[in-house]
């Protein structure tokens, strides 16, 4: 009986909780609790879980993607896009080419979204660097390349690059080359050239050319690269054309004509101990021009029977006439340009004992410089 009165002073008679709440109320209040204590804790779950949720960043890159083929050129445009993961999607936003022998270079500028995290963003699981190797993936294509920048804006930072381009090429290519004219790559201009001059040589069937270009240059730091090559003096260069590839090496960097200021100079110059049929087919008013260009003309001639030395019997060295070789003395006026260095002949200094070459139609002579190169 001791304990039903226990029982009693806790639940009444009329079911109170220690005769003042009701037991049923009671259990209402305590589940009313339960739902709200989970409730709070379902909150600041969903809050903890939001704010630990690594956040998307953008960032963009340059991507070589080397040679590539016309078909696969041929399907690639801006807006193309690829999502190697859930959370991490390339999108190209510029396009560059530029010839590398009888192919394609293609440079893209694409924008990186991926999640951000340790001061960059983790695309497809780690970070955008210098040298790694990306997959560009589309329904039409497939190609892979490099990174060579990270950063910047959107588009590729490409500059009109001013060069001259000294070429070797045969007497009908030669011809075929004009101001103006464009060289393209897969149907895009990528270059244009703005002037050409054209030498002889010592093969009349090959012309030394050089042609004033304007190249679409693209930006790796402070250096320019056209194709896979960097734009500076000594580099070799390809140049498509509808006639065929142009290989040739840059001269000069920042202008489209060779050094200095073009101007004429009358210069005495020597044939020595030749044949008779040699010295008696250089003539008065021949001339080397290619393309209405003048660029030597002969005015005076003079012949004299050639002065050899001999070595006689006794030791001795005697100065002797040749019966039949002569010594042709004939003055040409060349074109020329004057550097701070010096006056230039076909892009070679002029001096005394300077051999130059002249394609006078007819004939193609080798001629020392005696005077008149200052």
């Amino acid at each position: 009986m001791k304990s039903m009165k226990g029982h009693s002073d806790i639940i009444d008679d009329e079911g109170n909780l220690f005769g003042v709440i009701n037991i049923i109320d009671a259990l209402v209040v305590v589940l009313a609790l339960t739902v709200l204590i989970a409730g709070i804790g379902l909150v600041l779950m969903d809050d903890g879980e939001s704010s630990s949720a690594p956040t998307t960043e953008t960032t963009n890159v340059t991507i070589d993607l080397g040679t590539q083929p016309e078909y696969i050129v041929s399907q690639m445009s801006i807006g193309d896009s690829y999502s190697p993961s859930g959370n991490s999607d390339l999108t190209v936003t510029d396009i560059y080419l530029a010839p590398q022998g009888e192919s394609a270079r293609v440079m893209v500028r694409a924008e990186l979204s991926a999640p951000y995290s340790g001061e960059t963003i983790q695309y497809s699981g780690s970070p955008p660097r210098y040298g790694r190797q990306l997959e560009l993936l589309t329904e039409t294509y497939s190609a892979a390349g490099t990174i060579r920048d990270v950063g910047g804006g959107a588009d590729l930072t490409t500059t009109e690059t001013e060069v001259v381009v000294r070429a070797n090429l045969s007497e009908t290519d030669a011809r075929r080359l004009s101001a103006g004219q464009p060289i393209r790559v897969q149907g895009r201009e990528v270059a244009t050239i703005e002037s050409v001059t054209t030498y002889g040589t010592d093969n009349p069937d090959t012309k030394t050319v050089f042609l004033g270009l304007t190249l679409q240059s693209v930006a790796y730091g402070e250096q320019q690269a056209f194709g896979e090559a960097m734009v500076r003096p000594g580099a070799s260069l390809s140049l498509p054309t509808e006639d065929g590839l142009i290989k040739g090496e840059i001269t000069r960097v920042g202008a489209t004509t060779q050094r200095g200021q073009p101007a004429t100079r009358d210069v005495k110059l020597q044939l020595s101990n030749v044949s008779p049929l040699l010295a008696n087919s250089i003539s008065p008013g021949m001339t080397e021009s290619f393309g209405g260009e003048t660029v030597a003309r002969v005015s005076a001639v003079q012949r004299q029977n050639a002065t050899i030395v001999t070595r006689g019997q006794d030791g001795e060295i005697y100065e002797r006439t040749h019966p039949i070789n002569q010594d042709v003395t004939f003055t040409a006026n060349l074109s020329v340009r004057e550097t701070d260095t010096g006056v230039t002949f076909k892009d070679q200094t002029l001096q005394q004992g300077r051999v130059v070459t002249l394609d006078l139609g007819t004939v193609t002579i080798k001629a020392t410089v005696i005077s008149g190169y200052r």
